[in-house]
Formats: C-alpha cells, structure tokens, sequence
C-alpha cells in the first residue's frame, strides 16, 4: 500500500512538471524596435524595464549597391561624428541583462537592394566588422558585438536577401538572422529568402495590411494568415507583429484584452509561436502596452 501511494505521487509530480515544462516551452518573448524616436528613453532605459528579450535597434538604411553604409538612430546620436559610439555601454548592459540586441537594415521609408551575390558578400562582411564578432577602426556603434542582423525590407529589390544571410550565418552560425515581413503571404521583397531556413525569428507585421490583420468581424482572415506563416517557411519561431499603441501604426492595434482574450489562445497553439514584437519602443513607453501583455505573452 505504502508503495502503491509513494509511486501515485511520484507519477502526479511527474505529470505536473511534464506540464510546467510544456507550458514554460510555449512561453512568448516580447521583441521591441528601439531607435527612431528621440524622446523615447535611452537604450539601457528600455533594457531596465526588462520586458523585453530582444532589443532591436532601427535602423541602418543605407547600404548595398556600392553606397558607404550608414546607420540612421533620429533624434539619438549623429553617426557622421561618431556620436554613436557612445551606444556600446548600454548594449553591454542589455547583454548583461540576457537581452539579445540586434541591428536592423532597412527600414518603412525606403527602397533597398543587394546588386549580386558580391554584393551581399560585401554588405555582409560590412555588417560583421562593423557590428558583429569582426574587427574595424571605425565601429559606429563601439566595440559592443550585436546578437544579430534584423531585415526589415518593405521596398524595392526582392534579390540575394538569402545570400546576405547566408555569408551572415557563414561568419558565425551562432548570429541571429530575423526578419520583418509584411503579413500577406508570401512577402513581396523577402519571401525568397525567408524559404532558405537561415532565419532563426520572424516577427510578422499584422499591421497596416487590413486583409490579414486582426479584425474582430473577421478574425478567419488573421487565423488563415498566422497559420500561412507557421507552416509557410522554415523559421524557429514566428512572432506577432503590433503597433505598441493606436497611434503608433495606421490600423492594426489590437487592445491588450483583446490580445489576452482572443488572439494569443488561438496564435499559441502553434509550435512555431514565439511571441509578440512591438513598433515601437516610444509607442510603449506612452501607452505601457508591454507592461500590460506581459505575463500574458
């Protein structure tokens, strides 16, 4: 009898730390675009707060076709002075934090384009000197070594995307390689590139794209659309992308009841989820939106 009891319990708390690890494994992550507002906090501010676990920093919008790279932060430092060296500590503090830090290319404004395979080549070795684990006199944001390279390319060329995340990933596999797309599937300008399987995140934007974002009258539209990406290409995870507040994006915001209530019990069901990324850092500080899904995402 006694045996009969002691093996009862063993088997429930195996049932139940079966079923805490089931539920820490599908636990989303929060991914925040930092840098295209002067007014929104400094970088270690927003690392402070940790409500984040990925910090990404926009944008470096210059690039390829044989133009001198040139990262662009508004309000926060002027890089044509070297003004944004000064950058490297708070990096360091959000490392220190466990926060990835990544650099995105691109950007909503502009037309983007890789010229040839070279090309992406040079773009690429650029971006591991200059940013990543390589070695250069003139690091525009000091010798602090980013996590990874994020493409948000909503313009112009759709070629050799792959083959910049490929010499990427050839520097150092260990590099995190994620991406922005626009949530009608396939995307226009990096969906070939998204088939390649180099892509460890993709953080979706369901927003300012009325036919697949969240639309309480037809919410059949935005389940087809996050279940295309899911079983669509070969990422780790897959990522909601939202404005952090009404005003942040011209349509798409979804209230953070809404979100708990309604949109995460259906998007977590997936293996593929990986959590929510947010537009963007001084959005949030106004609204609180990611204090708010927290413990929810």
């Amino acid at each position: 009898m006694k045996m009969e009891l002691k093996s009862t319990i063993s088997f429930t708390f195996f049932s139940l730390l079966v079923l805490a690890l089931a539920n820490g494994s599908n636990a989303g992550k929060i991914a925040m675009y930092r840098g295209q507002n002067g007014n929104e906090g400094t970088l270690a501010e927003a690392c402070a707060t940790e409500n984040y676990e990925y910090v990404i920093i926009a944008f470096l919008p210059t690039f390829g076709d044989g133009q001198t790279p040139m990262i662009n932060l508004a309000g926060h430092c002027d890089p044509y002075s070297n003004g944004c060296t000064g950058l490297s500590s708070d990096i360091k503090s959000c490392q220190a934090k466990g926060i990835k830090v990544l650099l995105s290319i691109g950007g909503g404004a502009g037309s983007y384009s890789i010229a040839s395979t070279k090309d992406a080549n040079s773009v690429a070795t650029y971006l591991w000197n200059n940013f990543l684990g390589g070695k250069s006199s003139s690091r525009p944001l000091g010798p602090a070594v980013l996590d990874g390279i994020d493409f948000d390319i909503e313009g112009g060329s759709s070629q050799h995307w792959g083959d910049l995340a490929r010499y990427l990933k050839g520097f150092n596999k260990k590099v995190y390689i994620t991406a922005a797309p626009q949530c009608p599937f396939p995307d226009a300008w990096i969906g070939n590139a998204l088939t390649t399987g180099l892509f460890d995140y993709v953080w979706v934007q369901f927003y300012n794209n009325p036919p697949c974002q969240y639309n309480p009258d037809a919410f059949m539209n935005f389940e087809d659309a996050w279940k295309q990406w899911t079983s669509g290409i070969p990422a780790n995870k897959i990522f909601l992308g939202l404005p952090a507040s009404p005003t942040a994006a011209g349509s798409g915001f979804i209230s953070a009841d809404d979100l708990t209530s309604t949109v995460l019990p259906v998007i977590k069901g997936s293996s593929k989820y990986g959590g929510v990324m947010l537009w963007s850092r001084y959005d949030d500080v106004q609204s609180g939106y990611s204090s708010s899904i927290k413990s929810h995402v």
